[in-house]
């Protein structure tokens, strides 16, 4: 049986290193921890087993990202339909019975 050692000690100079990640993040994303049901993360990761590849976390993403357009659709056609009710309508002009003398 082999005999395995450590490894020799190195002399690693480090005063030019920055502190974090080794692989920036994205832009215009944002590392959370939440929790979500089970049933539903299940459903997003058959979608992608589903699919043959991908990622559950950028199809939940992209659902999210749907609803809000979904809703900012829906939200503007609301306020379409108020801005229109609420014109007020001219009435319709009365007119007078005219009397005849006799």
């Amino acid at each position: 049986m082999k005999k395995v050692t450590a490894e020799p000690y190195r002399d690693i100079d480090f005063s030019k290193a920055t502190r974090g990640p080794v692989i920036p993040a994205e832009s215009g994303k944002t590392k959370i921890s939440i929790r979500i049901d089970n049933s539903v993360i299940e459903y997003f990761r058959a979608q992608v087993e589903r699919a043959g590849s991908g990622n559950y976390q950028t199809l939940m993403n992209d659902a999210l990202v749907a609803f809000i357009q979904q809703r900012s659709v829906v939200d503007a056609v609301r306020q379409v339909v108020r801005e229109e009710l609420s014109i007020p309508r001219a009435k319709p002009k009365q007119t007078r019975a005219r009397t005849v003398a006799a």
